[in-house]
């Protein structure tokens, strides 16, 4: 009978280590392990020294917003002169979705193919402040293509709805 106790006790103590490591766990999941569901709060970015810059290089008239309200927030910008004049200019909208403006001098087809992650060209065109964008749909981003720029491509894509892009797009000043 002796040996059955000793059983017992050995078996209760691992139940009771199994315990202790779950609270442990527990403990360590909860306090350590960040568990916000929201996004980050990302940094605002001041894009006039690059919009200037791109303007006086690049080879076509660039495009920024003016007049988008302060909700709508700039979070990234860059120019690269070496790589078909390539300009981009990132925002956040006011329900945390993505807008950007891509333009450049490279091929079209393979420059609207990145800018919209993949998109298609559907049959569907807007008339936005006198001129013509073409949608694009199908890629990890919806984009808006302006047509008739010789010499570059301008597109407007991101995770924001159309609504959200037509209205980035009335705000554009190409100089």
């Amino acid at each position: 009978m002796a040996g059955s106790n000793g059983k017992q006790k050995t078996a209760r103590d691992m139940i009771l280590s199994l315990a202790l490591i779950g609270i442990a766990a527990a403990v360590v999941y909860f306090l350590t392990i960040p568990h916000d569901d929201h996004a980050p709060d990302l940094k605002r970015v001041d894009y006039r020294v690059e919009l200037l810059t791109a303007r006086r290089a690049a080879s076509y008239p660039v495009a920024a917003p003016e007049g988008l309200p302060s909700t709508w927030k700039a979070t990234s910008v860059r120019f690269q002169g070496e790589n078909g004049d390539r300009w981009h200019l990132g925002f956040q909208t006011p329900d945390s979705q993505y807008v950007q403006i891509e333009q450049s001098t490279q091929k079209p087809a393979d420059f609207i193919d990145e800018a919209s992650q993949g998109g298609s060209a559907t049959k569907h065109t807007e008339m936005i402040d006198g001129r013509t964008w073409t949608r694009y749909t199908g890629g990890r981003y919806d984009a808006l293509v302006l047509n008739g720029t010789p010499g570059s491509t301008t597109v407007v894509a991101g995770t924001a709805p159309f609504a959200e892009l037509t209205k980035f797009v009335a705000a554009l000043k190409l100089q």
